[in-house]
């Protein structure tokens, strides 16, 4: 229950600062962002229920080579796409 009322408080937070508009950009992308990090954990902890014993160990390891697959996708997709934008521009 605690993991289900972290995840609606994380989620309407950024909602309502979306919705009010009231704030500047810059400050509802940090919040969007930073609450999408902490909800992450919420999940990960209350939902999947990974913690440091060393029955876990295994699920966190798991859990880290998928973190770093998906950063090497995705900062490899951002620098090809940068790449091919600088080179279009100059022919």
């Amino acid at each position: 229950m605690i993991g289900f009322i972290l995840s609606v408080i994380l989620t309407v937070i950024p909602f309502w600062m979306v919705m009010e508009g009231t704030a500047s950009h810059q400050t509802i992308l940090i919040t969007v962002v930073a609450m999408a990090v902490i909800q992450i954990f919420v999940h990960l902890v209350h939902f999947l229920h990974m913690n440091t014993s060393s029955e876990e160990r295994w699920n966190l390891i798991a859990l880290a080579f998928t973190a770093l697959i998906i950063a090497i996708v995705v900062v490899g997709s951002l620098w090809i796409m940068y790449n091919l934008n600088i080179n279009m521009m100059v022919h």
